[in-house]
């Protein structure tokens, strides 16, 4: 047993050191109380060497698929093409996931009864969204219907499989254009990088096939705008947000810090919300 398990302290891993995984990283080396961070995974070591080894407590750099051997929670920070190869080897040594990419999770969902029966589990942070909580506190009774609006600066819309595939050009618009309108499963396979809060919705909700979505390209916008509008047997309520985003413009700066709340919870005396 090392000193970290013997003290109760939870051993965190981050797959990505991106715009989100990066300041994950820092978090939690510059403290969050009860966990510590073990160990990353990158595509290009070198590429990340100057930032790994500025940290207090430099990480171990490991393979995606020996994270979970040192850690108790492995952060998802990737491509959704590499989320079953990040979750997959935690869940089944019985570890805790947090996704990122939820929008991934929709076609690998058997990893959901992989957790289940080892013991482990997947974690979805509300990331760039708001209001979870209210959904899932709805789900507990009936909701009827729920229905999303997200706009979205051109650079953060730029390279979706759904544009790419369709032919559609955003780089001169004036006004804004409505690319999408259908469910979050659909949404989710034409715009992978950008509604991942759109599938968290649904998850917390009624599903992604019922969950509605629709996507524009905004020009006049310069954030990562979502409206949503839940109607439910116990409430019908309506919430915006605005999101300034990242170095990455398909990522709102919220996604992270998100993230680093849902870890301070892990070790935290009073917890605040469901």
């Amino acid at each position: 047993m090392t000193d970290q398990k013997a003290s109760g302290e939870l051993r965190v891993a981050i797959a990505g050191l991106g715009s989100i995984g990066t300041k994950i990283a820092t978090a939690l080396d510059q403290g969050i109380e009860g966990l510590s961070l073990a160990a990353v995974a990158v595509r290009d070591a070198a590429k990340h060497q100057a930032f790994i080894s500025g940290l207090r407590n430099p990480p171990k750099i490991l393979p995606i698929d020996q994270l979970a051997d040192v850690a108790d929670i492995v952060v998802e920070c990737a491509p959704s093409s590499q989320l079953r190869a990040i979750v997959e080897p935690a869940v089944k040594r019985g570890k805790a996931a947090v996704v990122v990419s939820v929008g991934g999770l929709l076609d690998n969902f058997d990893l959901v009864d992989l957790a289940r029966a080892n013991g482990g589990r997947i974690i979805v942070p509300t990331g760039a969204l708001i209001g979870l909580d209210a959904v899932n506190a709805a789900a507990v009774g009936t909701i009827h219907s729920v229905k999303m609006v997200t706009r979205k600066p051109i650079d953060g819309l730029k390279g979706a499989p759904f544009i790419v595939q369709n032919n559609i050009d955003i780089d001169n618009l004036r006004e804004p254009l409505k690319l999408f309108e259908g469910s979050a499963r659909e949404a989710a396979k034409g715009f992978p990088a950008n509604v991942n809060v759109a599938v968290a919705l649904s998850l917390a909700g009624i599903g992604p096939d019922r969950t509605q979505i629709q996507v524009w390209a905004d020009p006049t916008v310069t954030r990562n705008v979502h409206r949503i509008e839940v109607e439910a047997d116990s409430a019908r309520f309506s919430m915006g947000i605005e999101n300034i985003p990242s170095e990455n413009p398909k990522t709102g700066l919220i996604t992270a810090l998100s993230v680093i709340a849902l870890l301070r919870k892990q070790r935290a005396t009073l917890c605040v919300g469901t």
